[in-house]
């Protein structure tokens, strides 16, 4: 059972992370936000989340051959995740999104036409399974004392975390859309930043201490 809450709570929280830096995807939802309404712009993300859990299944399915690897070089593997994590925070604290902002189609469209553009648009960007190794590797999401059953739950958990932030965020969107300011997303990419840079850092010292101590 405790395995299960482990994987689980790792898998939400990977699927979270995932999801929430404002790239062209969370551009594209606020966007259908606040044009179209909540649920299309759900269904962007929920497109975009099936393409993220495919690209954790194909990490999860290349490293679990060099499972051993993975374990014997666990610290080395942290700090190399830490290392991707504090990078890509510094990219997204540096990064401005709103000059990615295009000027929204007013063709109408059914939920399936914004779950495919939300799924292409993501599975177009395969660097992704970079940034997917670092969280697995940070999480320590692959052990080799783990059956499929936990694989299968801890995938499930990260569809489901990744679900869990396009709920959240369009629900916020369309609550205040009479009042957003789509430039407050740079403070949401530096917040976001932020905390992805303090999980780098505070999962580099870690690593780095357990190293020197062995």
């Amino acid at each position: 059972m405790e395995s299960f809450v482990y994987i689980m709570f790792r898998g939400l929280a990977i699927g979270i992370l995932i999801s929430a830096p404002m790239g062209p995807i969370g551009m594209l939802c606020i966007q259908r936000t606040l044009n179209k309404g909540r649920w299309p712009a759900f269904f962007t993300g929920l497109g975009a989340a099936f393409s993220d859990l495919i690209y954790c299944l194909l990490t999860g399915l290349c490293m679990s051959f060099v499972t051993d690897f993975v374990d014997t070089n666990r610290l080395i593997l942290q700090i190399i995740g830490s290392l991707v994590l504090g990078a890509f925070a510094v990219y997204l604290f540096r990064r401005n999104p709103t000059r990615q902002l295009q000027t929204p189609s007013d063709c109408t469209n059914t939920y399936w036409t914004d779950f495919g553009s939300g799924f292409l648009l993501t599975f177009s960007n395969p660097l992704i399974l970079f940034f997917i190794i670092g969280l697995f590797a940070r999480f320590n999401f692959l052990l080799p004392e783990f059956r499929y059953y936990h694989y299968v739950s801890g995938y499930l958990a990260i569809f489901c975390g990744a679900l869990l932030w396009w709920f959240a965020i369009t629900y916020f969107v369309s609550k205040v859309r009479s009042h957003f300011n789509v430039r407050s997303l740079w403070l949401i990419n530096r917040i976001i930043g932020a905390i992805l840079l303090f999980m780098g850092i505070i999962g580099l010292i870690m690593g780095v201490k357990s190293f020197i101590e062995i």
